[in-house]
């Protein structure tokens, strides 16, 4: 089973899911087991469990097994999790992460930017021009905004996941 203490597994599988979606992971049951005796034994709401394990399944951290009774035809759905590949997810969401921010960083880093004084918006200088340096929002002045602490917030960031 996964370390569900690591910081990096429970931040990432929290974002996921949400804290009660953490909370049937934690105490999710052994083996093949149906929604129903999830939420019963985990304590969490069956409608949670089932988004939950729906979304477990899209990143391939759940496997169903589907049953057919062959008395009553009914079909019975049968989950374990399984996050023996959560470290290559991990690398990829971390390669999505550094590239996202890449680009942002890039996009900060040439462009010059105006903003409304009362916060009502942030324009890049073309767009400034067009609205005169007047505020499209409320008609107050834009003033230049110097976003390099940003910039190098971005560039900290980048540099901690390049590193990693």
């Amino acid at each position: 089973m996964v370390d569900l203490n690591d910081k990096v597994i429970r931040g990432y599988l929290r974002s996921l899911v949400g804290d009660d979606g953490l909370k049937m992971i934690e105490q999710m049951p052994e083996g093949n087991v149906t929604d129903e005796e999830i939420a019963a034994k985990t304590g969490v709401l069956l409608n949670t469990v089932r988004r939950t394990l729906f979304i477990l399944y899209e990143n391939k951290f759940a496997i169903v097994v589907r049953e057919r009774d062959s008395n009553s035809g009914w079909l019975t759905y049968l989950w374990h999790l399984d996050f023996s590949d959560i470290e290559h997810q991990l690398m990829r969401e971390k390669k999505r992460l550094l590239r996202n921010l890449k680009t942002r960083l890039e996009f900060e880093e040439n462009h010059v930017f105006y903003v409304c004084p009362q916060g009502c918006v942030r324009l890049l200088f073309d767009e400034a021009t067009e609205t005169e340096f007047l505020c499209p929002m409320c008609g107050e002045d834009l003033v230049y905004y110097d976003n390099s602490r940003f910039v190098g917030v971005l560039k900290k960031r980048v540099e901690a996941l390049s590193s990693a």
